[in-house]
């Protein structure tokens, strides 16, 4: 996938406002595979909503979304499963972990599918963002922060074109924003793929060649 199209998209819950000041709703805008955006916004303002639509999981929007020139809404499911699978990596604000699964599996249960990271690679990461010491403990006994740090580790064991990543580093301190940070531009830059981040505060410390907001 070489680009990510909106043409007046605008959330339904959105419609009748009578003002909407975006650079996103209700815009032609145009996400391009390599490069870095920051989608900046108010809580409320629509980033995960953005985020749903980008990732298929929503469709309660007016104007068009387009892949490759090719609006979503007609994609087929396994079209979708195969995008979810190589496309886009995304990390929901959510986190969406198993609590009853340890650090490590959580991560491997993504890495089986993908085959994208030896073991010595995930456990370097784990190792990088400070969490070497959780791989066996359960997902549930660790902190937001840990939980945090762990889902971006499996979220860079996905091939992709786009990472689509919603509140990164919500509950990170600013050295661990770095290092997450030129986590994922590392990774983007081997596989030239391109970063979509959305943030209402605390900015994944990228170096974004476009800041929207919303």
């Amino acid at each position: 996938m070489q680009k990510i199209e909106l043409r007046n998209a605008l959330p339904k819950v959105f419609a009748g406002q009578p003002e909407i000041k975006s650079d996103v709703w209700l815009r032609p805008v145009t996400f391009e595979r390599g490069k870095k955006y920051l989608v900046s916004a108010q809580s409320g303002g629509g980033k995960s909503s953005l985020c749903a639509y980008l990732y298929g999981y929503r469709t309660d929007y007016s104007g068009e979304i387009l892949f490759d020139n090719q609006n979503t809404r007609n994609l087929t499911i396994r079209e979708w499963c195969l995008i979810r699978r190589s496309k886009i990596a995304y990390l929901p604000q959510e986190l969406r972990i198993f609590p009853e699964l340890t650090a490590y599996e959580n991560v491997e249960i993504k890495n089986r599918i993908t085959k994208h990271k030896n073991r010595n690679e995930i456990l370097a990461m784990f190792e990088r963002l400070g969490i070497a010491d959780k791989t066996d403990s359960l997902a549930a006994k660790m902190s937001i922060g840990q939980q945090q740090r762990m889902a971006i580790i499996r979220t860079l064991c996905q091939p992709c074109d786009f990472f689509l990543l919603d509140e990164p580093v919500s509950h990170l301190d600013m050295h661990n924003n770095a290092i997450v940070a030129a986590m994922i531009e590392e990774e983007a830059a081997r596989t030239g793929a391109g970063i979509i981040a959305t943030s209402v505060g605390n900015d994944l410390k990228i170096k974004a060649e476009e800041v929207l907001k919303l």
